[in-house]
């Protein structure tokens, strides 16, 4: 007889555990399923065969095209084949002509699967490029690599150039497009870019009626993405009047025997009042950014250099986060010596915005259109001929502000808001956005300014405006060293804290005077760009110092 406690060899129980009995399935059921694993079975195996047959087919293939398209190898110089290169600028005239050009994928547009649309960019030029399945020359394979490719590559294309039934209004360059037969990439986009050129280059009218179709790119977000912010076809613009704005400034003083000179800005001593000044640790003692090249000006004068300018940057620690604002920005400035009148600077000034007014006008037209696509606005005018250029006095600048309703109480300086104000009612008056005012109160100017000789309370300065906004300030300086030693401690100025400027003119030095640009400043109010940083490549402000 056995144990009943030992462990026994019998099969496990058939019996399903008590409850519902709908868990238990039935015979169909398991038949269902059964064909429902066989059917998956059967499909599977298909897919896998037909995806075996499509590789098979596509191995099988020849790539015709392979030696026409794909990633270059590391641009290391390695040889200097004899290629040249065309612009797409250039390209209206080359119809029928093979090109080779280097540019970004602007945008990418496949249509369907034999073609695809490339919008070629090089700086403010665009262009479109066609590669469409051809035998022995477009294979499938470099159509859809092609397809493939990043916007903002850039690529080195080689194709023929053919002029267009209908001008292409997505492009620049719209009565030719570039049938490619050759295409490789140069540098490829690593990860997503913050935002698209072609919505950063949008106008905001555009956006506005597109009722949220495209993407509105903030200020801020193109700053902190400033290198691909600068280029939209917009910035390569404004960038370029900036630099031609600095080329008529060189032509136009170098003609009128300026020396260009290169002043320290590293400084001792505070240019002016020593309140708007950067400090910096300089050895074992402090030193100061320098706000203005204006000692150095005039110790130049003083060692009988008679006329120079200088273009460089300006440092003012003002926590100022304004639209016309920045903590450092391009001076032009200029110094030069008195013959008779201060009004001999003043006028030579007047002839230099001229010149460059008129230059940007005649020259620079191209890059005027396509920054006022983006922000449109009334051209700039200013008033030519024997009338010459609109001058104020301060106090008849006052006087039109009054008859506009402006209590005079508010007017012993005039501030940026009633400088607006009186650049819309000089606008509307005398049809001008560019104007001076003269004889400006002596309590608002530095303490290096010459009094009027028969008002000691009114200054031998002025300040030239462009669409109601100060762009230049400028003045007679004191030539005399026991004046200027005078006025410097009436502004709680110590001579001898800036004993070096002082001894220049203890040496001699004639009568001169001269004045400050903001070079920012003057492109933002003659394209109308509204905000003082879409003039700076990499703008500083009290709240940015990157990019």
């Amino acid at each position: 007889m056995s144990d009943p406690t030992e462990p026994t060899n019998s099969p496990p129980s058939t019996e399903q555990p008590a409850g519902d009995p709908s868990a238990v399935p039935s015979k169909s059921e398991l038949k269902k399923r059964a064909k429902a694993l066989e059917k998956e079975k059967k499909a599977a195996e298909k897919a896998a065969k037909m995806a075996e047959q499509a590789a098979a087919k596509e191995a099988a293939e020849v790539d015709f095209a392979k030696e026409f398209y794909g990633p270059l190898p590391l641009h290391q110089s390695q040889s200097r084949p004899n290629r040249p290169r065309v612009q797409i600028s250039s390209l209206s005239s080359r119809d029928g002509e093979t090109v080779l050009l280097r540019a970004r994928v602007h945008t990418s547009r496949a249509q369907g699967s034999k073609m695809v649309f490339l919008n070629l960019r090089q700086r403010t030029d665009s262009v479109q490029a066609l590669l469409m399945i051809a035998p022995e020359k477009i294979s499938k394979q470099m159509l859809k690599w092609a397809a493939g490719i990043s916007t903002e590559s850039i690529v080195l294309v080689e194709g023929v150039v053919k002029k267009t039934p209908e001008p292409i209004k997505s492009a620049s360059v719209g009565d030719v497009e570039v049938h490619v037969s050759k295409l490789f990439l140069i540098s490829g986009v690593e990860g997503r870019l913050p935002f698209t050129v072609e919505d950063a280059n949008r106008p905001d009218a555009e956006i506005d009626a597109s009722d949220s179709q495209f993407n509105r790119v903030l200020l801020d977000t193109r700053l902190n993405n400033r290198v691909v912010d600068l280029r939209t076809q917009t910035n390569q613009a404004i960038f370029k009047l900036q630099a031609a704005i600095g080329d008529l400034f060189r032509e136009f003083l170098s003609s009128n025997g300026f020396m260009e000179i290169h002043s320290p800005k590293l400084q001792g001593a505070a240019t002016e009042s020593g309140a708007s000044v950067f400090k910096v640790s300089y050895f074992k003692g402090n030193a100061f950014l320098a706000q203005s090249p204006q000692l150095a000006k005039q110790m130049a004068i003083a060692a009988d250099f008679e006329r120079v300018y200088e273009i460089g940057p300006v440092f003012r620690a003002e926590d100022s986060n304004t639209h016309r604002h920045m903590t450092e920005f391009m001076g032009l400035d200029l110094e030069m010596t008195i013959e008779e009148h201060y009004h001999e600077v003043m006028e030579l000034l007047d002839g230099l915005f001229l010149s460059i007014f008129k230059g940007l006008r005649e020259k620079y037209n191209k890059e005027i259109d396509v920054v006022g696509k983006q922000f449109p606005c009334e051209e700039f005018k200013w008033r030519e001929g024997p009338e010459g250029t609109l001058k104020l006095s301060f106090k008849e600048a006052v006087d039109l502000l009054v008859e506009d309703g402006v209590a005079r109480e508010e007017l012993d300086d005039i501030n940026t808001e009633n400088e607006k104000r009186l650049g819309r009612i000089v606008r509307a008056k005398y049809e001008t956005d560019y104007f001076i005012i003269d004889k400006f109160p002596m309590e608002l100017r530095p303490f290096y300014t010459m009094p009027d000789p028969n008002d000691p309370t009114v200054s031998n300065s002025y300040d030239f405006f462009m669409r109601g906004e100060e762009i230049l300030s400028g003045a007679q300086r004191i030539h005399d060293p026991v004046f200027l030693a005078e006025k410097m401690r009436s502004k709680g100025v110590d001579p001898e804290s800036m004993k070096g400027y002082l001894d220049a003119f203890r040496m001699g030095c004639p009568p001169h005077g001269g004045g400050g640009i903001g070079l920012e400043r003057v492109l933002m109010l003659f394209l109308k760009l509204g905000n003082i940083r879409r003039a700076s490549l990499f703008p500083r402000d009290p709240k940015r110092l990157e990019p």
